[in-house]
């Protein structure tokens, strides 16, 4: 089961300068390490075979006639190997000396790509069209800029060979490549150490792969290049969408990860690259049989959170919720959020922002009215949660228990209080929303909505109940981004009564209360237990909705992720479970209320993720089913 990926890698062991045959012994031997750790394509440092400081000895016939030879050591020792590998080296050919890339596999010479942008001391420019070099009496290959190597099986995988000068040039290498449909840039280089190198080549290789949409390979020379002028590292990296995926420097370097194709595929169709896909190249083609590989990138349980710069993040999505509120109440003309308080961290998240929007407004943050509905499954621990939040945000709280409205309806409707179905409990909702409606119409308001991302991709709300309001400002945020930003505020808040009510929000199981609590006031009813684990629901929904991977490949991805946590039949259930939730919830989805998008992935019926009402979940339930 490959679902796309394949382990790539860049690799700078150290070398010796102006000494093929030594170099060829190295290469091979980190083919050999490489073919050990499921690698299919390794990518060596520019001159990698003679190494990059040789200067005028490049002109030498001995030093360029034992590169070939080296060239063939190497060559031979990609046999069933099963990879293809891009080494660097001088090459002399119709009376010029190229810096060239040969790509090899299986034993064979495919082609060499020349660097294009010289200095013009020792190496000649590219030629302007396709060469035909002959490298021994046995030996015949292609010499052209614009080759993609392009992988029998994986029909998707186009690989682009390019120089690092290439890319800083004018010119666009790296963009004509893939508009002719490379997925990874294979680059080598010939870069220094610098106080600056690893940080600059970290922020340059994820620049270019998230603005090209595609991953990208990275060696420069390593530790044994001279040292006369400068001092080389072996910097090397995997890249992917703005990712860096692995990276290594020092003693025979080798960063490792996984490609996935899939993903690029998939964020080239949505994303619509800015480049036209009209370039013609060359195609060779190269790779056997796919066969599995085991994972080693890292895969975040919370995807939708960065990693970095967390406190930025929270900022602004806090001021994105704000700033959307602020013109919806500018608009309308009614400045007062009416919001229905529960003491759980949606409705809590969605006071927190309106605050922010008053103080911005340079309003009284009494504007707020604060409504708390309490009914047949409110427990203290919540209603004292929602009382302490309003009161200290300063918010107009309104206490409006609905237990006996709730009751007559269910009198009109002929339903008894003892039949714990949907109808029990989305009475409740419809009536809470029905208030805060009502509530917001009578006081010249605007119902501020609380459900989250998460609830609307699992449908975890009540038709024309908390799935309607007049806005909804966490419309693009999940349950996962709802906690994680509560928790950030309450750690930076100097208010320790604030920050104690929203730690102990945070440390409350979710739920819709709409189930009776048990006779010690305990819930009985938690939305986890029914639809699993938020953690896991937001995974779900980054690789298989976000990323559109098949329902097998965001399985695997889970069990590498949570590992720890839960097992295959555990990862499964829930999997089936969101699946089909995911389809049969898209009415809820369909009708829903204004909100900001946040991070660009929304379920706005508009301009976010859209799909029919109606649509058949079968070949996905399928494709659970197979695994």
């Amino acid at each position: 089961m490959y679902n796309g990926f394949i382990k790539a890698a860049a690799a700078a062991p150290q070398l010796r300068v102006a000494d093929p045959i030594y170099n060829a012994e190295k290469i091979t031997a980190e083919i050999k390490r490489a073919k050990e750790k499921g690698v299919k394509l390794l990518l060596f440092p520019e001159l990698s075979i003679t190494g990059a400081t040789c200067g005028h000895l490049f002109f030498q016939k001995q030093l360029q006639e034992s590169a070939k030879k080296a060239l063939k050591t190497i060559s031979e020792a990609t046999a069933e190997t099963d990879m293809l590998v891009i080494v660097g080296m001088p090459l002399s050919a119709g009376g010029r000396l190229y810096n060239v890339a040969a790509c090899l596999y299986d034993g064979e010479l495919l082609g060499f790509v020349p660097r294009a942008n010289t200095d013009g001391t020792v190496f000649s420019p590219a030629p302007s069209e396709i060469t035909d070099v002959e490298l021994d009496s046995e030996t015949m290959a292609v010499m052209a800029t614009d080759l993609l190597f392009a992988h029998e099986e994986l029909s998707d995988l186009e690989v682009a060979v390019l120089f690092n000068a290439d890319i800083k040039t004018p010119g666009a290498a790296a963009e004509v490549h893939c508009a002719a449909g490379a997925l990874v840039l294979a680059v080598l280089s010939d870069e220094p150490m610098s106080v600056y190198s690893k940080k600059e080549l970290i922020n340059s290789i994820s620049a270019d792969t998230k603005k090209l949409r595609c991953a990208a390979l990275y060696a420069a020379p390593g530790r044994g290049e001279s040292t006369t002028d400068k001092v080389y590292s072996g910097l090397c990296a995997v890249a992917e969408l703005g990712e860096v995926l692995a990276a290594d420097e020092g003693t025979d370097s080798m960063a490792i990860s996984e490609i996935d194709t899939e993903l690029i595929i998939q964020t080239r169709q949505k994303e619509k690259p800015f480049y036209e896909a009209d370039s013609l190249h060359g195609k060779v083609f190269w790779g056997a049989e796919l066969s599995e590989i085991v994972l080693t990138r890292h895969y975040s349980k919370t995807p939708f959170i960065p990693e970095n710069d967390f406190e930025d993040f929270c900022e602004r999505a806090l001021d994105i919720q704000a700033y959307g509120l602020i013109k919806r109440m500018e608009y309308t003309g009614l400045y007062r959020p009416v919001i229905g308080v529960s003491g759980g961290v949606d409705s809590t998240l969605v006071m927190l922002a309106s605050a922010r929007a008053l103080d911005i407004l340079g309003l009284p943050r009494k504007n707020i009215v604060a409504v708390t509905m309490p009914c047949f499954g409110t427990t203290g621990r919540t209603k004292s949660n929602a009382i302490t939040i309003a009161e200290q945000l300063g918010a107009d709280l309104k206490i409006k228990p609905i237990g006996e409205s709730v009751k007559k309806h269910f009198e009109v409707i002929e339903h008894s209080m003892d039949d714990y179905s949907v109808v029990f409990e989305n009475a409740q909702a419809r009536e809470r929303t029905m208030v805060l409606l009502n509530l917001a119409n009578k006081l010249g308001g605007l119902n501020v909505g609380t459900k989250d991302l998460s609830e609307q991709a699992d449908g975890w709300c009540t038709f024309n109940g908390d799935q309607i309001s007049n806005y909804d400002i966490n419309a693009g945020l999940t349950k996962t981004m709802v906690s994680a930003i509560v928790r950030y505020i309450a750690e930076k808040s100097e208010d320790r009564i604030l920050a104690e009510a929203l730690l102990d929000i945070l440390d409350t199981p979710v739920t819709p209360e709409l189930l009776p609590i048990s006779e010690q006031g305990e819930l009985l009813q938690k939305s986890e237990d029914s639809v699993g684990s938020y953690t896991l629901q937001d995974f779900y929904l980054y690789h298989m909705v976000k990323n559109g991977f098949e329902p097998k490949k965001v399985l695997r991805l889970a069990k590498h992720a949570f590992k720890e946590e839960y097992d295959t039949a555990e990862l499964t259930k829930w999997l089936k479970s969101y699946t089909k939730r995911l389809f049969a919830q898209q009415f809820k989805r369909s009708t829903t209320a204004d909100g900001p998008a946040a991070m660009g992935f929304t379920f706005s019926p508009r301009d976010g993720f859209k799909m029919p009402s109606d649509a058949q979940a079968d070949i996905w339930m399928q494709s659970i089913a197979e695994f």
